[in-house]
């Protein structure tokens, strides 16, 4: 019951603290995880990428798949509620004072505080699956083993969904099954 209630505390925080969208709650995530599993960048960056294909915000998958491998069925409950909850509570207040606060001066203030906050978190969750992707990457050979060797694949990639998202105007669901099909290819052949 102990777990299940860290758990729960763990997921709040991150639920309560983390503005920006599932995608901002990243490193937050990270950070609250290696108290219940020690999961890797690159493990992680999996997990997060599991998460963007399967439906569902990614914080809530997140939360659901770590609580699941530290508490069974009982620690994705307890996990997904801690994330979702801080939400629910904070909506339901802003819905009941949305109309009293319009045009004060200081919830403007904080909103315009808060923006470039959910801008830094964003940068700093996408610096941190760079890390886990495309430095250390997947090891397919002897000398990618290496710690300092730099994954050109990902990056290519990465390069080609960028072009055919903003050049082709192709869709990011058709881009994401073109991607994983190439890198089941090019990993499965190497």
């Amino acid at each position: 019951m102990m777990l299940l209630l860290r758990l729960f505390a763990e997921f709040f925080k991150v639920g309560l603290f983390s503005f920006g969208g599932g995608n901002a709650m990243l490193p937050l995530i990270y950070q609250s995880i290696q108290k219940f599993s020690q999961l890797g960048t690159s493990a992680f960056s999996d997990m997060v990428a599991l998460s963007q294909v399967t439906p569902g915000p990614v914080a809530v998958n997140a939360a659901t798949f770590i609580g699941l491998e530290a508490g069974g069925i009982p620690g994705a409950v307890f996990a997904t509620l801690g994330v979702c909850l801080p939400c629910f509570l904070i909506m339901l207040i802003v819905i009941r004072l949305l109309d009293r606060f319009r045009g004060s001066t200081l919830v403007e203030g904080a909103f315009a505080g808060i923006r470039p906050v959910t801008i830094g978190l964003l940068l700093a969750a996408v610096i941190f699956i760079m890390n886990g992707v495309l430095v250390k990457g997947p090891v397919v050979s002897a000398e990618m083993a290496d710690p300092g060797y730099y994954n050109w694949i990902p990056i290519g990639i990465f390069a080609v969904s960028i072009l055919l998202i903003s050049l082709l105007k192709l869709k990011p669901l058709h881009v994401m099954l073109i991607m994983g099909a190439a890198g089941a290819l090019i990993y499965g052949v190497m």
